[in-house]
């Protein structure tokens, strides 16, 4: 149960994030946009792989 709350945490803090870098920085960018989220999407992968997902 703790896990799966904690999945549901990290995905809607990743889909703020997004949400907000979007409308702050990138409003009328499209290619811009779709850069960064795609980065952000891979640090926050990275970040699970090393520090939440179990051995």
């Amino acid at each position: 149960m703790r896990t799966k709350m904690v999945g549901v945490l990290f995905v809607l803090g990743m889909i703020v994030v997004i949400a907000g870098v979007d409308v702050v920085f990138f409003r009328s960018r499209p290619w811009e946009r779709l850069t960064v989220n795609i980065g952000i999407v891979l640090v926050f992968a990275a970040f699970y792989l090393r520090f939440l997902r179990r051995p």
